[in-house]
């Protein structure tokens, strides 16, 4: 799990092509790889391509991680960090000292304030403040630890949704879920390690979110679909039954591997492995995504229809992934973005994940698999203390980007649970109590599934890359 030497000889136009793809190709080699009993992190010195089960750097509390992403970026001021001040301030102007330099994109910086747009209440034991459109969410808040100091160095969405999942606001950097199936390798052969689903509209980002990067192509994150075949085509034709199916695997393998014998070529072995885990797939994809072996007790607590694609079908859908193997599953839901009536969006968005987000930490607690899931839930940046309003544009009462802080959450897999970590000022503008930056929770989150930050990397053009760079520190005080 040490430095890997890569040699950029062996990169052919294919192989530089394939990176840039998404699909079943991704993590095709690890089906004809994995299996074979652990290895200790020694063996990294060993050519990549590898998802063989592998042992990390220390004794994990998480082998697994669900990364519920709220792309768009969700307002914290009306969701998990409560500032009674700001309500003094509406229709005045934050005071200038406050603003410092900041610069935005659709507000002046003199743009009146906007109060917290719903009532709070503690909830649990613990006491945590949220916001009255979380009800669910108040009934597993002592599960949950709370970050209200994240910060992020991007202030648009595309490069702040990259940066988070990357480490890098460009596209090119492996993915979290790639430097996890990397470090760690893959725990079944039935479905790929790495695993993407995503509701609502579009993902600035794109696939970038999840791509290997420069990591071989096995690790990058595959795609599923919500509803139907996870992959299309993953269906065998009508007339084509598993016999025939086999035989003709079996012939453009041994074909396939007769070429990668002369040529060499990484892609054409991925290729191979491609056809093997699809032929899986065929067996494995069907049973995964047909949720009637669910009872209706399970389908009712996430709120979940068992034929239509949404956030809490998902959500369910992740956990099975999690029990069979799968070692990360990332769920987008976009549609957070919030420059106009930021009350409307929050009620929207907050009505299709609430109950699921809750739903998934209960399910995973009932079952005994909290403990070694994390589970993650927020999106690339914060909003606005100031109020958007732009007549021309057709916004009001919204809130604009805000990179400087925000909250987020994350329950079991180590984390301490009913914990509330860090602070703002009494406008919610500025970080007052330890800052948790993103290559910090980068940090954090690999350190709970037992691989050190500093020492998972990759060489990649005669230098040593990791997901936090050369930044990041493990956060000793979100863990239990």
């Amino acid at each position: 799990m040490t430095d890997v030497a890569n040699n950029n000889c062996d990169v052919t136009r294919r192989h530089f092509f394939g990176d840039c793809g998404v699909g079943v190709g991704k993590i095709a080699l690890a089906s004809l790889l994995t299996g074979a009993t652990p290895r200790s992190s020694d063996a990294r010195q060993q050519p990549s391509g590898d998802l063989t089960p592998c042992d990390p750097h220390f004794t994990p509390q998480a082998k697994a991680v669900i990364h519920l992403f709220m792309a768009g970026a969700p307002s914290q001021l009306d969701l998990f960090d409560y500032k009674p001040k700001l309500a003094e301030y509406e229709g005045k102007s934050i005071p200038p000292e406050v603003i410092g330099g900041q610069r935005y994109a659709f507000i002046r910086p003199d743009a009146a304030a906007l109060g917290p747009q719903y009532q709070f209440a503690k909830h649990g034991q613990s006491g945590i403040e949220l916001s009255e459109i979380l009800p669910h969410l108040g009934h597993v808040v002592d599960d949950i630890c709370l970050i209200k100091s994240v910060h992020t160095d991007q202030f648009n969405h595309a490069p702040a949704q990259i940066f988070w999942n990357s480490g890098f606001p460009r596209p090119g950097r492996p993915s979290l879920g790639s430097w996890l199936a990397y470090g760690l390798g893959a725990e079944t052969t039935d479905l790929p390690a790495f695993v993407v689903l995503s509701t609502g509209s579009g993902i600035s980002g794109g696939a970038a979110n999840w791509s290997s990067g420069f990591l071989p192509t096995v690790y990058s994150g595959v795609r599923f679909r919500n509803q139907g075949d996870p992959i299309l085509n993953v269906t065998s034709p009508e007339g084509v039954d598993s016999q025939l199916q086999r035989e003709t695997l079996d012939l453009i393998g041994d074909l396939n591997r007769r070429r990668l014998n002369v040529e060499g070529d990484p892609e054409i072995a991925t290729r191979i492995a491609s056809y093997e885990m699809a032929f899986r797939l065929q067996s494995s994809a069907p049973e995964l995504m047909d949720l009637t072996s669910e009872t209706t007790a399970t389908l009712e607590m996430y709120g979940a229809d068992p034929e239509k694609p949404s956030f809490a079908r998902a959500c369910l859908l992740a956990r099975r992934m999690i029990e069979r193997g799968v070692r990360c599953v990332t769920i987008y839901h976009s549609g957070w973005d919030a420059h106009t009536n930021v009350a409307g969006n929050l009620k929207n968005n907050c009505g299709k994940t609430d109950q699921a987000s809750a739903a998934l930490v209960s399910d995973l607690k009932q079952r005994g698999m909290l403990d070694e899931t994390l589970v993650i839930w927020g999106g690339e940046f914060g909003r606005t203390p100031m109020v958007e309003s732009n007549p021309a544009l057709g916004r009001k009462l919204g809130r604009d980007h805000h990179p400087q802080a925000f909250s987020m959450w994350m329950a079991g897999g180590g984390m301490k649970g009913g914990y509330s970590y860090g602070a703002t000022d009494e406008l919610g503008f500025h970080i007052t109590e330890k800052p948790v930056h993103i290559h910090d929770l980068q940090a954090t989150i690999l350190h709970t599934l037992g691989l050190d930050h500093e020492r998972l990397t990759f060489t990649h053009q005669g230098r040593q890359y990791r997901l936090t760079d050369v930044h990041g520190h493990v956060v000793h005080d979100l863990l239990a």
